[in-house]
């Protein structure tokens, strides 16, 4: 007797290999058997006509705050991801010096970076901890429905260490003070931290605007913290790089890989205004892979998309004076009095005045601007955009635009694609998933919370690839999952998960590849403080399996809570190993 059986399912199994039908015994949280089981299971799942695969294993999301209060980690979990790491991008909650002040700058710091509301990290997290090591052990004490793993972030590191210097990105840290985290980064491997993660890019900045701290560290300061993991024998790197100069800035990766002698990976996107620099990256990277150098690129399954509406932070009059009385008013009033024509007037022309950064573009680029739609079209044609709409109908974009955002409730979003869509379709994400040298990664779970709804990146990756698309060739279903699977599991050390096979984690969707579509995304006020956030459901899971444990039915919790923390890498089952 088996405690689960899976039956007649057509196992996708995480390595590649062609899909086959296959029934999968589970037994005290791993794999058992895979083929034909004869023995019963005291529970058992039809799969008839439904696909069984590994649990999705998301390596970049930001719920570093939310783990501390959520036990769902929601959106990740509605997609199927059993296994998520944090701390990426640099920023993160350890090690925090005790005090209100200390606290309220990482605070700052992640609000303005991922956009997550100051307010509900400042009431959610309660702040037991000071070290990393200690930050673990809060984590761990919670149950969740997925398996965490926290990487050490520079920022916070910086921070502890150097005090107000550290979030000065032209201030250089002391010898001293390099050695001082290099030692914490070896006390958070030593209690089970995934790696270190770090930003450099001019994006990400504090609530107050100011430029990251690690923006500009340089190499002596990189290479100090790399020693630690080459020391250590393990951990991963993970950096954000804006990639000014390719060479110079490739140059610098590759040398504290070189020193750390540990897998490395960068996050990749193509941007318009260079819209073949994605390639210089990714050729460095396959050099450096070719002369011994463990690099990667995280590379995303669809654009970097910013959603715009009422009810969310990137819409081109959020920043005009006279949308600020309507900020806080329910969306449907603020779309009944912007219906106001004097109001319309104004906030038309004060929008032609907004600079700076995602606004303006967003501001700018109505060619870039579609009606998402319900089911959500990720791969729009040029003639959907907003100027296009606009050049039929005689107006101009904004008022097109306007309009758009006030009919009916106010509650449709728009979609503007910020990067890998300089081509007007997904070519570019279709060439990256086919390249060796990068992962699936970027949904940013936890993160981005009024104007990006990633996380749902895995659902989009089979739907989307593997049966939907027709403005382009498809992915083999195959190698979508595998890339989220075992391919992101083995590069942070978790050898134990990612593939359906005895002595591995029973870790399993079953999935039915029909149903599989994603909801539009929509406005929840769920986090602490009643803050908000984009929260995008999916149907077709049918059953989300973490250590043998059904977490998920339909779309729906279990209440099963059998996720914890997994501390540094996991060797992969005697069974497999022996059989490599």
């Amino acid at each position: 007797m088996h405690d689960l059986v899976i039956r007649r399912g057509t196992l996708v199994d995480g390595t590649g290999e062609p899909r086959r039908l296959a029934d999968v015994a589970i037994d005290d949280g791993v794999i058992t058997g895979v083929g034909s089981v004869d023995g019963r299971g005291r529970r058992e799942i039809d799969a008839d006509g439904l696909l069984v695969t590994p649990g999705w294993v998301d390596i970049h999301t930001h719920y570093d705050g939310q783990a501390t209060w959520d036990p769902l980690i929601t959106p990740s979990s509605l997609h199927g991801v059993t296994s998520v790491v944090m701390g990426n991008c640099g920023v993160g909650f350890a090690p925090a010096r005790s005090g209100a002040s200390d606290h309220d700058a990482l605070i700052a710091l992640m609000e303005g970076v991922e956009d997550i509301p100051g307010a509900a990290l400042s009431e959610g997290i309660t702040w037991e901890w000071e070290s990393i090591p200690e930050y673990l052990d809060a984590l761990e004490r919670r149950p969740h429905a997925v398996d965490l793993g926290a990487q050490v972030p520079h920022a916070a590191l910086r921070a502890y260490v150097m005090g107000e210097r550290g979030a000065d990105h032209t201030a250089e840290p002391s010898g001293r003070e390099i050695a001082d985290m290099a030692r914490l980064v070896a006390e958070g491997l030593a209690a089970g931290a995934l790696g270190f993660a770090s930003s450099r890019t001019l994006n990400h900045r504090s609530r107050d605007g100011r430029r990251i701290g690690t923006l500009t560290a340089g190499e002596a300061e990189l290479v100090g913290i790399a020693e630690a993991l080459g020391f250590a024998d393990t951990g991963v790197l993970q950096f954000v790089s804006d990639f000014g100069d390719v060479d110079a800035e490739l140059g610098l990766l590759r040398r504290v890989a070189e020193r750390a002698g540990r897998p490395l990976s960068v996050s990749l996107v193509q941007v318009d205004h260079q819209p073949e620099r994605w390639r210089e990256v990714l050729a460095h990277i396959e050099r450096a892979n070719a002369e011994g150098v463990d690099i990667k690129a995280q590379v995303a399954v669809r654009t970097v998309g910013l959603l715009i509406g009422l009810h969310g932070s990137m819409h081109p009059f959020v920043k005009t004076p006279s949308y600020a009385p309507l900020a806080d008013l329910p969306v449907d009033e603020q779309a009944r009095r912007m219906r106001d024509p004097e109001l319309r007037r104004r906030l038309l022309a004060e929008a032609g005045d907004v600079r700076g950064g995602l606004f303006e573009y967003v501001a700018r680029r109505m060619d870039k601007i579609f009606p998402l739609g319900d089911p959500p079209d990720y791969e729009p044609p040029a003639e959907r955009s907003i100027a296009a709409r606009a050049a039929r109908t005689g107006r101009s974009p904004l008022e097109e635009l306007y309009d758009v955002l006030v009919d009916g409730a106010g509650s449709d979003l728009l979609y503007c694609p910020a990067g890998n869509y300089a081509g007007y379709d997904l070519e570019v994400v279709r060439e990256m998933a086919l390249s060796p040298f990068t992962l699936s990664g970027l949904s940013d779970g936890g993160a981005h919370c009024a104007f990006i709804c990633d996380a749902s990146f895995p659902t989009f990756a089979l739907a989307h690839w593997c049966r939907d698309r027709t403005r382009g060739p498809q992915l083999p279903l195959e190698h979508m999952v595998r890339r989220q699977t075992a391919d992101t599991a083995r590069h942070v050390g978790w050898h134990d998960r990612g593939v359906v096979a005895p002595g591995y984690l029973a870790d399993l969707n079953v999935i039915d590849l029909d149903a599989l579509a994603l909801a539009p995304p929509r406005m929840v006020h769920d986090l602490p403080a009643d803050g908000r956030r984009l929260m995008q459901g999916a149907s077709g899971y049918r059953a989300t399996i973490k250590s043998g444990v059904v977490t998920f039915e339909d779309g729906v919790h279990t209440d099963e809570l059998p996720g914890t923390l997994v501390r540094g890498a996991r060797p992969a089952p005697v069974a497999a190993t022996a059989a490599r």
